[in-house]
């Protein structure tokens, strides 16, 4: 059996999508049924690309570059499924990558879980997408897609705090705030399937939100920092630009993030 950080890195490596996906999953199988048998498998260590592997196609643009489509028609739909598929291949190579990149620090084995199982569950998000593409006449590849979905990994290969703050409590939790909206037009397209796909995907990130907030606190907790204040810090270093309102408030405090996290970074009106 593989170290974990070598699934890691065999993920990360794998161009093709729905090949990239199907090691992920085989993986985090492997991985679960160890620990379900109660043992923990070596985390070891593997060196993560700075990038992961990726196929010829999508082109990848500027996101100033990236059409807009207004998803009123057939072809705008496809778009936004389109690009939620884009954001899920990301997310299945962010969570593996958290694990190889920071394997030097010591860990609980119950991060190594929770980053597992979300790592499997985007897996299961991109087939899902993949899948309504297909069913509409399309594919992942066919549309340009956003460059910079990587950058905030690049940009905190070396902080893990900082990876913490912006991945899963800043751009995941903005998918909380964004998803219901997009249910709501394929609700209203009559698009069943890709109701029930966005559904999944609404219920499971709350998970992934919590796991970064999780993760996040204990950090805090070992180095005796206050954990807002640190948050306020990283994300004004990192991540370029306001938080957009209006966000779930539910929903986020569901996965662990009070208001007074993220409002006092949020672009208010004049």
């Amino acid at each position: 059996m593989l170290s974990l950080s070598e699934m890691a890195v065999d993920v990360l490596t794998t161009a093709d999508g729905r090949e990239k996906t199907a090691r992920s999953r085989r993986h985090a199988a492997e991985w679960a049924q160890a620990r379900t048998g109660g043992a923990l498998p070596e985390i070891g260590r593997a060196a993560p690309p700075l990038r992961p592997s990726r196929p010829d196609r999508p082109a990848l643009l500027d996101p100033r570059e990236v059409p807009k489509r207004k998803p009123g028609s057939p072809q705008g739909r496809i778009a936004l499924l389109h690009a939620v598929a884009h954001i899920e291949l990301n997310a299945v190579d962010l969570h593996w990558d958290i694990i190889a990149r920071f394997a030097d620090v010591p860990m609980p084995p119950g991060f190594y879980d929770d980053w597992v199982k979300a790592a499997d569950e985007e897996s299961k998000h991109f087939n899902l997408m993949c899948d309504c593409l297909e069913e509409m006449g399309s594919q992942y590849g066919a549309l340009p897609a956003h460059a910079g979905m990587w950058r905030a990994a690049e940009d905190t290969a070396r902080d893990f705090m900082g990876r913490l703050a912006v991945v899963p409590m800043v751009l995941e939790a903005r998918g909380l705030d964004v998803t219901p909206g997009m249910i709501e037009i394929f609700r209203k397209a009559g698009a069943t399937a890709a109701v029930d796909a966005l559904e999944t995907i609404y219920a499971e990130e709350v998970g992934h939100v919590a796991y970064g907030s999780k993760w996040f606190h204990f950090l805090c907790g070992r180095h005796d920092l206050d954990p807002k204040a640190v948050f306020h810090d990283l994300v004004r270093r990192y991540f370029h630009g306001p938080l957009k309102p209006p966000f779930n408030e539910e929903k986020r405090a569901e996965a662990g993030l009070p208001p007074d996290f993220y409002w006092p970074l949020a672009d208010r009106p004049a």
